[in-house]
């Protein structure tokens, strides 16, 4: 198992949702974390209550993942990150009226490939390279783990997101490559896609209560949307797990999405 203990760990869109419950947890299992995030009160916040350091950082410019990646490695040696920055959309392909201009806006669907897929490869490709500066530990010489943030919509996207499903897709398809690539120093890569999980993003009131409550519809068992801290535990697991490298595993209580 890889030790947490005394080592930093960098957590992109750290500041809430999903990738929250990962550095709390990471945290509590000893490490110390960097908050990356774009939301700046909030990420400042929960750094301060785990005990970590805050950067602000857009995923898509490589200084300022340098920035951050340097940022934790003065926490201690770079052992674990997670990429959970990233941004939705929703657009049907063609419009109603046949006309050219009602088409998906291009700009929208480069903009979600950008910050998903490539700004998670860029987070994997820096981070890595400063794991890989670092003393191997254990009997097998590792020196540290990433885990990605896919989605079941990678799997079964829905009417209108062609963007979300491509970026998340993408990042389950560069897994394996990536994972082949990091093995040479000793660095592993795992990628989760989560489900229907009750985060922010769902915004909050009646009307979004009622919407979340539509979605239970698709999950198997059980019968409601997941928890953050039920995700942050498997990626927790994929991280310290030194046996478990270059897989992409669904955590949705047995979900199967619906078109729409």
């Amino acid at each position: 198992m890889l030790d947490l203990t005394d080592t930093s760990s960098l957590v992109t869109g750290g500041a809430s949702g999903l990738g929250e419950a990962a550095a709390r947890l990471l945290a509590s299992r000893g490490a110390k974390v960097l908050v990356a995030d774009l939301n700046d009160d909030r990420g400042k916040s929960v750094a301060q209550e785990i005990g970590g350091d805050y950067v602000r950082a857009d995923v898509t410019d490589t200084d300022q993942v340098v920035d951050a990646v340097t940022a934790a490695e003065r926490l201690g040696p770079l052992r674990t990150c997670v990429t959970a920055a990233g941004i939705g959309w929703a657009g049907r392909t063609i419009g109603k009226d046949g006309e050219f201009a009602s088409a998906h806006d291009l700009g929208a669907f480069q903009k979600v490939l950008t910050v998903n897929l490539v700004g998670t490869f860029n987070t994997i490709r820096l981070a890595a390279t400063a794991m890989g500066r670092t003393e191997p530990v254990g009997e097998s010489g590792e020196r540290g783990a990433i885990v990605t943030l896919a989605s079941l919509a990678a799997f079964d996207g829905q009417i209108g997101q062609a963007a979300y499903s491509a970026s998340k897709g993408g990042v389950v398809g560069m897994t394996l490559p990536i994972a082949r690539d990091l093995a040479v120093v000793g660095v592993r890569l795992n990628c989760v896609a989560p489900g229907l999980f009750d985060t922010p993003i769902y915004g909050e009131g009646p009307a979004s209560e009622a919407f979340k409550d539509t979605l239970k519809r698709d999950v198997l068992f059980p019968k409601r949307l997941g928890t953050a801290d039920e995700l942050a535990t498997m990626i927790v697991e994929l991280l310290t797990n030194s046996y478990m490298n270059a897989e992409t595993l669904r955590v949705d209580g047995g979900a199967r999405l619906q078109p729409k």
